[in-house]
């Protein structure tokens, strides 16, 4: 039941605590416009889009005012470009990029997912086009946002897509290095990938989704900082207690706006996402909140163990506020997107290992991390293959998105602006990977894979 004191409290952490609705996305089925004309496939994704999607920038602001809300980011995610482009006979796919950047003027929105291929089980024709069109598509378009599936519990690992991968994010460095080599930030390698997942750059319409939807995200960490202030000293099951009631109140919040934004335009509910996703400003940063739980520093002995209490703390208490979760739901931990973590690196707590060993147990998994630009193709592939593995063998969804700045090394920093924050270089491993990416070929599923 709503009473003042709900109300007050809501209020409360909207405008000291940095509570907000870090995004409504909607999802878009793009399976219609397939046609052997490239030309007349990207004018019926255009005309498709702009329709269904013109009126959530003015909704999604209506709600903001109404109740009081900030909803950060306005986007759209589609469905897989590779699925859609390869019936054409285009050899190249940036134009159909720059078709998806063009309708995000036209709408106003913030970001579009979904210039994505899903190759975990082997590439096809349009799948190694898409891949191999990413490097100008990213460098020639401002909001599209790309996504490459190589591997899941059930299908194994593709390590030929992987070695690819390595060599793309390479090339995306090298094409948008006059701006930070931002190209990468829009650019996201997973295993285990949702298709409701509202967030980018990972952001896709499955196609076992409806014709349209609307998922939200939501944000949070500077509330349950908060929270966990009032319980200094206390122990683990005070802690983990604590979080699960925040994270309900929090997610209520995100249920409220979902439904609103769903019935006001037309569009089926999908999920809420009940990840809570950090911004560069002091007081929103889940390094703070691991700090808070009783670490000196994030990265240092026990960083695995509260970030593990953290997120399913997050879920046990999100799943009994929203009628349906599902994207990735946990805690994000993006290097140059939290503030408590840009420290960490800097104060030499939190390095690349400890990252990698945290992806094991929260939502995602080596995010927004700026390397040195030199580093060889084949030292990121071989990263992607560790996350990825972490993925297959934990039935989980992990990803990368690393940053190889050109240019720049270790100790110095990248600035991405906004909510893509500022990273510092951290050092990779200096010993070569580079015979194991050669080999190719794919990782088998593990054992547990085989359930049916």
């Amino acid at each position: 039941m709503i009473n003042s004191k709900n109300i007050m409290e809501t209020i409360n952490m909207i405008e000291k605590e940095n509570l907000d609705i870090r995004t409504i996305t909607m999802g878009i089925s793009l399976l219609d416009c397939i046609d052997s004309d490239g030309k007349k496939c990207r004018d019926k994704v255009y005309d498709k889009i702009t329709k269904y999607a013109e009126n959530l920038v003015r909704t999604a602001e209506e709600i903001e005012t109404e109740y009081g809300i900030p909803i950060i980011h306005k986007r759209v995610s589609v469905t897989p470009i590779s699925l859609i482009a390869q019936a054409s006979s285009d050899t190249n796919y940036v134009e159909f990029a720059k078709t998806l950047d063009k309708a995000t003027k036209t709408l106003g929105i913030d970001f579009i997912g979904g210039f994505s291929a899903l190759v975990h089980k082997g590439c096809t024709k349009g799948d190694k086009i898409l891949i191999n069109s990413l490097p100008e598509a990213l460098a020639s378009t401002e909001k599209v946002c790309s996504s490459v599936n190589v591997g899941s519990t059930k299908a194994g690992i593709n390590m030929n897509a992987v070695r690819d991968m390595g060599e793309i994010v390479k090339k995306t460095a090298y094409l948008t290095k006059d701006n930070e080599s931002i190209g990468c930030a829009k650019l996201v390698i997973f295993a285990n990938a949702v298709e409701d997942n509202p967030f980018m750059a990972g952001a896709f319409h499955g196609i076992g989704e409806a014709d349209s939807i609307i998922n939200v995200g939501v944000s949070g960490p500077g509330v349950v900082k908060c929270a966990l202030e009032e319980v200094k000293g206390q122990s683990f099951n005070v802690v983990a207690e604590t979080i699960k009631k925040t994270a309900f109140k929090i997610t209520r919040m995100g249920q409220l706006v979902a439904g609103e934004a769903s019935k006001r335009l037309g569009v089926p509910f999908g999920i809420v996402d009940l990840s809570l996703a950090p911004t560069p400003a002091v007081g929103d940063s889940v390094a703070r909140v691991l700090e808070e739980i009783g670490l000196e520093s994030c990265g240092c002995p026990g960083t695995t163990a509260a970030l593990a209490m953290l997120n399913d703390a997050v879920k046990k208490g999100g799943i009994m506020a929203a009628s349906q979760v599902g994207g990735l739901s946990g805690a994000f931990i993006p290097v140059s997107e939290d503030e408590g973590m840009i420290n960490a690196v800097n104060a030499g707590s939190l390095n690349l290992e400890k990252l990698e060993a945290m992806t094991c147990v929260c939502s995602v998994g080596l995010d927004m991390i700026g390397i040195p630009g030199d580093t060889p193709a084949s030292t990121i592939s071989a990263i992607i293959a560790d996350e990825a593995a972490i993925g297959m063998i934990n039935n989980k969804t992990t990803a990368v998105r690393v940053i190889p700045v050109y240019g720049k090394k270790v100790g110095d920093e990248a600035n991405f602006g906004g909510l893509l924050g500022m990273a510092p270089i951290m050092p990779v491993s200096k010993f070569s990977s580079e015979a194991f990416i050669k080999r190719g070929g794919r990782i088998p599923a593990p054992i547990h894979s085989f359930k049916n």
